[in-house]
Parts: structure tokens; sequence; C-alpha cells
């Protein structure tokens, strides 16, 4: 029989909130409630009889409340199959009363972690925070979906009660599928955080990653393709304009957030096109440092996602706003900037309340998935080696750091053109380091910049001579590469006959 009503109810929860009008609604069927601990103090408070967990199991909660509901009283109640004759037999000889709906959540463990971390605690309140019995409840009622509903948490509470009120406390096996779904999302939601709190240490080869409640994008990068965001967007950022982010949106606004996230202590601005970089600048103004990275590419920035590590004021907000643009990102704005930007209602401008704190980078390919550790490596004058007989200028190393930066964040293969605190030009995803180089040459002509006394940088390093030739004919005096070519000599030398400077920094920059 598809239809079940619901005769009687465990319910053992952490959050109470949302649940006084569940419990009302069951009262108003005459359904009998079974409960342990503040839950059933809550129901008893209500005005509703309860009956103790423990007047069914015969035992109290014992080991600190780690065993409260583990006993065949309860988990037979939940697990045996009402249409079998032998499981009939056995609940009625083992006196084993049924139990149609069981109203669980978990206790609070990536909360708990979250916590442990910030403050530095140890171990003992998060092991505590790992739900045993709970957690069992749980999968056994999604397990017997075919007699039980299963609620596992109070994100399904608006849905349960409508579910009630509609049915008179009755449900429907398409009812209860639902919600055992909902309940093995839940535990493998709970099963991955703890065991990636384990790994922080052990570091076991296997993938696990778990997100719930995922946002259906418009569509994804194409019209033809669907797309779905898993995450908490609104930890990183308050939306204060426009329409809601594409999947082609998201995937820009990380590679600006990254990108501006390089440049601390500094004043920057950070203009992207399709992920890259097409306008790099710091300035003592935000002004000042966009319109250093606007004169980069005039063109590129049209349409782009633009980035600031400062407060948005109203002078950059001025200059800003002549530029159509799709999105703006910064850790504040002046109100009347953002009044001024607002002019434009479909405009996203995000304020960023956090850094990204991401670790791990994931890609799906062929038919599995990929991690690797993010690039966190930052070229530092610490990592420069000179490799040449003329070293560096101060200000020559200041702007080959300051290309090193955005070399990291630039599809490779990737050549970028700057002086100090500007960007000139990038050569970017090619198949050939030449020809980045060739690309990054013409764009800085094409927007009337003179390459002579600029610096160059790479992502890799360089199998041939070819590029410093290159590089030399455009009156470019230095460069930094990772190293590692068993032609380097050949490079440096090239670099020595014609007083350039090359320093190796030892870390390679892909991004592909």
């Amino acid at each position: 029989m598809s239809s079940k009503k619901i005769a009687r109810a465990l319910i053992s929860v952490y959050y109470k909130d949302g649940l006084e009008a569940i419990v009302h609604q069951l009262a108003k069927q005459n359904v009998a409630f079974v409960s342990t601990g503040g839950t059933e103090v809550f129901i008893k408070k209500l005005g509703y009889h309860v009956v103790p967990v423990e007047q069914l199991t015969g035992y109290p909660s014992i080991f600190g409340g780690r065993v409260k509901t583990l006993h065949p009283a309860v988990f037979g109640g939940i697990l045996f199959r009402r249409e079998d004759v032998g499981d009939v037999l056995q609940a009625q000889e083992f006196k084993i009363a049924p139990i149609d709906l069981v109203i669980v959540d978990l206790y609070p463990f990536e909360e708990t972690v979250a916590k442990a971390l910030s403050s530095g605690e140890g171990w003992g309140e998060v092991i505590e925070k790992i739900d045993i019995g709970g957690i069992s409840l749980i999968r056994g009622a999604a397990k017997n979906f075919n007699d039980v509903l299963i609620v596992s948490s109070r994100d399904q509470y608006v849905e349960v009660l409508e579910l009630l009120k509609n049915k008179n406390c009755s449900t429907e096996l398409s009812d209860r599928k639902r919600f055992a779904a909902l309940a093995f999302d839940v535990t493998s939601q709970y099963d991955s955080a703890i065991f990636n709190y384990f790994n922080r240490e052990q570091n076991i080869a296997s993938f696990k990653s778990s997100y719930q409640q995922g946002k259906t994008l418009r569509y994804g990068e194409n019209p033809h393709q669907k797309g779905i965001y898993f995450g908490e967007l609104d930890r990183l950022f308050d939306q204060l304009n426009g329409k809601e982010l594409s999947y082609n949106n998201l995937v820009d606004v990380d590679a600006a957030v990254n990108l501006v996230k390089e440049f601390e202590g500094d004043t920057a601005f950070v203009i992207i096109k399709h992920t890259n970089a097409c306008g790099v600048a710091t300035a003592p103004s935000v002004k000042e440092a966009y319109l250093k990275a606007f004169q980069a590419d005039t063109i590129s920035a049209f349409g782009g996602v633009l980035a600031s590590n400062k407060k948005i004021d109203l002078a950059a907000a001025e200059e800003i706003n002549k530029l159509f643009f799709e999105i703006l990102i910064a850790p504040d704005y002046d109100p009347s900037a953002v009044e001024l930007l607002k002019s434009k209602k479909n405009r996203i401008l995000l304020k960023q309340k956090q850094a990204p704190t991401a670790t791990k980078q994931f890609k799906s390919l062929l038919n599995g998935v990929i991690e690797q550790d993010l690039d966190l490596h930052t070229d530092s004058k610490e990592d420069l080696k000179t490799v040449t007989k003329r070293a560096p200028s101060s200000d020559e190393v200041n702007a080959l750091l300051f290309a090193s930066k955005v070399c990291k964040h630039t599809k490779s293969n990737t050549i970028i053109l700057a002086v100090e605190g500007q960007m000139l030009s990038s050569g970017v995803g090619q198949t050939s380091r030449v020809d980045a180089l060739k690309q990054a040459i013409e764009k800085a002509k094409t927007f009337g910049f003179d390459l002579r006394n600029s610096v160059m940088a790479s992502d890799a390093f360089f199998p041939f001579p070819d590029c410093v030739e290159i590089a030399h004919q455009q009156g470019i005096v230095a460069v930094v590469q990772p190293g590692g070519s068993i032609k380097d000599q050949d490079s440096i030398n090239f670099c020595d006959q014609h007083s350039m400077a090359m320093v190796f920094t030892g870390f390679r920059h892909f991004k592909h």
C-alpha cells in the first residue's frame, strides 16, 4: 500500500527552531511522540505527552550522551518491514512497536570544525560533534522509506509541514522516496566533512567533496549547456546591484579576486576578460590604478570583470562608470559611488567580505576528476636568482615581480610585458612562447606603448634564445623566468651579449 498514515513519531533534534508547528500538526492527528533529552522537554512544554526513549530501551542515556537511541526497540521499530510476515511476527514477539516518522538532525560538525580551526582548539570538541545515533536513525529510516518518512534537516521543515497539512499526516511512497533521497544527501555531506577533517593530516588519496543546495544558473558556458553552482557565495560577497551571476561571470570573478589578492599592500586594479587579465596596475589611488589598467587594452575592457583591493570612492566611480562592464568587485564602496554605479540596473556590484580560502583545485576530465594544490606560491625577491652578468636594478626588480604575479594568473603559454606598477600587454594561451611574445608586442604597439626599458615575464622556461632575441629588438631590458631548460645558457649568453638582465625564480606557473 503506497499511502501510509503516521501513527508514531520519533523526534530528536539539535535545532528546535521551526519544529513547533510540525509538532502541533502531528498532535492534531493524534500522532504519538517518542523523544530524547532536550527535544522531549520541548514537546512537553508544548503540552503533549512524550514517551522517553529510555522507557523503550530500558537504558538511560549513557557515556555522556554517546549512546541513547542505539537499541533494537528503536531501530526495530524503524526498520521492520510492515508487509513482511516474518518481520511482523518478530516485532510482535519482541514487543517492538512501529515508528512511522523520524525527525532527526545532526550535530553541527562543520560549524564546530570552523570554530576550532579559527580558535586553534584541539580535537576534543570536534570529536564529540561526530553524530552516531542521529546518522544511524537517518540511514535506517531512509533505508525503510517504504514504511517510514525521514526528515533529516531543519531545512526540510517547511516542505514537510506542508505535506502533513495537505495529507492529514499521511504520506505517499513518492513522498517517502523524496525525503529518503534528501536524507542520504545529508549523510553523505556529513561523512565527507568528517573525512576531510581527518584527512588534513593523513593525506589519504581519496576524493571526497560534497556541496548541498546547488544554485541552478541560467546556463553553462553556452546556452545549450546546463549550469549549477555549488558553494556559499554569500560568505564571500554581498551583491549590491545587478542581475544574477552566470557561469562565465563566476569563472571570471574567481580569476579577478585571485589576481588582485596578489597585490596586498598596494592599491591595485585588475580588468579580466575570459579569465585573463587585459589590464593590471598599482597606483597611489584607485582612480589612478583603474586608468593605468584600462590603458593596457581599452578594447578588451569592454564587458569585462573589474576588481579593486581598495574601497571604490566617487572619483574612481566617475571614471569606471564611463565603461560598459559586467561586474565590479571591491572590499567596500562609498555610498555616493554605489549610487552612481547603480545607474545601470544590470551592472553587478559585489562587495567582497573575505578572500577565497581554498587550497585545492579540481577538474573533471575523461571519466574522473583530477586534484591538485592551488598554485599559492608568489614569486618574491628571495626567489630571484640573477643568472646574467648584469643584475636588474631595483626598479626592474619591482617590475619583474609585478609581471610575474600577473603571469601566474594568465593562461599558458603566456608572456607579460610590464613596467613597475603597470602591465603593458600580454600574450595568452598560445601554443608557442614565441607566438605569445609576438602577440604581446603587437598589443602593446596597438595601444601606444613604447617597450623600451620594460621587462618580460614568462610562465615557463625558454627552450631557445629566440624570445630574448625578439625582446631585445623591442628594447626590453630585463627578463624573469623559472629556468630549467637544458638550453638555458643560450638565453643567458644572449642577454650577457646585449646587457640584458635575467633572473630565475625556480617556480613554473603553468595555467592550463
